[in-house]
């Protein structure tokens, strides 16, 4: 084992998190090598600085005009569209994004939490915790709704089992059932994945039950679990009903016991509607884990972004940031967003009110995000899915086979009435 790796485990023995992190996660380092040197040579190097893989002239990239002229003129120098970014991301965006989650989460003001780091994207952020955090054997419980590259990530990819409990308990989320699963894991080390507002439900639990989910996590911790939490947050901010918790789980984590770990993955994919940037962020906080320990768990994430995309995309961390600092109707565009996905939901929950009776397909609880999902009461989710598409010219989404994943965030509103009542009434045709 390289010694830095050393070093970093050296410093977090002790807290939960070393008891937590998979073998890859104890081997992972931050190298002092080309890298760390080419950001010192950033620093001090004044004269000359022979460090960098990328040619350049006067200080700025070379670059091709095709690509630098389709840029307005002036909006972004040529190091902010083509140099590399650092590791962990552009430092000014990090902080800025820190700064918005702790404005965002207030209860988070004051407390110990780590400096926010870039990924690429939010699946990527998720990846890299698994790896850290996740190895052959290991249990991950989730809930039986869920997103299905879960399942690549963390079964597939790091060899874990998924142990599920039912989303839904007499109509809200299942607390007693995700308390039973994690006191169910084998041995003294528990891992679970938590998704709100839920992709494919669209479900966040209110106010009261997020308190009764932190209380029974509490729980957990004082039995004698470690647990990792992952607080998955990528639909963060969209939430259409006044009793729904506005603020991240991961809040409620950061000191509530010294047997937690929690891990805040979120991204600018949807909150600042750059799909395709795919600039997500990781933060991390834990009762039991100072500035050292939280320093040294962000120098192995630094070594987990080094050896996969080395760093991130330099032209959308340098467009967003710009967005954040001087954009003129950042806001405001923000706020059409909302606005118009809520008058969708609202149309959604409207056309459902006709179907209410209806057996064929049951909606699951939903009031934020972009999606809103049926569970096929046992029929066949891909059946279905095809049947739409096929004869109507209607894209769904079959997960895992017993539920209907209907994403109303990519359909007008002016047509959701006829998309809900047309998968009814094709339900019907081929199971009434």
């Amino acid at each position: 084992m390289n010694e830095l790796a050393k070093e970093l485990n050296s410093t977090l023995k002790g807290c939960a998190v070393y008891d937590l992190l998979s073998e890859k996660g104890k081997r992972m380092y931050f190298p002092k090598g080309i890298v760390a040197q080419s950001n010192e040579a950033g620093e001090k190097a004044k004269k000359y600085n022979a460090t960098i893989g990328a040619a350049t002239t006067n200080g700025e990239p070379f670059c091709l005009s095709d690509i630098y002229d389709q840029f307005k003129d002036g909006a972004l120098k040529k190091s902010e569209v083509f140099s590399y970014a650092p590791g962990g991301g552009d430092k000014e965006l990090r902080a800025l994004w820190h700064d918005m989650i702790l404005e965002k989460n207030p209860l988070l003001k004051g407390k110990n939490i780590s400096e926010t780091l870039v990924t690429a994207g939010l699946t990527h952020g998720i990846s890299m915790i698994a790896n850290l955090f996740v190895g052959d054997g290991d249990e991950v419980v989730l809930p039986n709704l869920y997103w299905d590259n879960y399942e690549l990530i963390f079964r597939d990819l790091c060899g874990a089992e998924l142990r599920e409990f039912d989303f839904f308990k007499d109509g809200d989320f299942n607390v007693d059932g995700m308390k039973e699963a994690l006191l169910s894991v084998k041995g003294d080390k528990a891992r679970i994945i938590l998704n709100f507002p839920n992709n494919p439900t669209g479900y966040t639990p209110s106010r009261e039950m997020m308190q009764r989910i932190v209380k029974a996590l509490k729980e957990v911790a004082e039995s004698g679990k470690k647990i990792l939490v992952i607080c998955d947050d990528a639909y963060f901010g969209l939430f259409f009903e006044s009793e729904t918790e506005k603020c991240s789980l991961f809040q409620y984590l950061v000191d509530l016991d010294e047997n937690i770990v929690a891990v805040k993955g979120d991204a600018a994919t949807k909150e600042e509607m750059v799909w395709g940037f795919r600039i997500g962020f990781i933060t991390y906080g834990g009762k039991g884990l100072g500035k050292e320990e939280l320093g040294a768990l962000v120098q192995k994430t630094l070594g987990a972004i080094r050896c996969t995309v080395s760093n991130c995309d330099r032209p959308g961390q340098s467009l967003i940031k710009k967005a954040f600092k001087s954009g003129k109707n950042h806001k405001r565009d923000k706020e059409i967003l909302f606005d118009e996905m809520k008058r969708r939901y609202n149309r959604v929950k409207k056309a459902l009110e006709s179907h209410r009776e209806s057996r064929v397909l049951t909606p699951y609880p939903f009031n934020s995000g972009y999606f809103m999902a049926f569970d096929t009461n046992g029929r066949d989710a891909e059946e279905l899915r095809r049947i739409m598409l096929d004869r109507h010219q209607i894209g769904l989404i079959n997960i895992l086979g017993n539920t209907i994943r209907l994403a109303y965030c990519s359909v007008e509103e002016s047509n959701i009435e006829d998309l809900i009542n047309t998968l009814y009434s094709t339900a019907e045709e081929i199971w009434g």
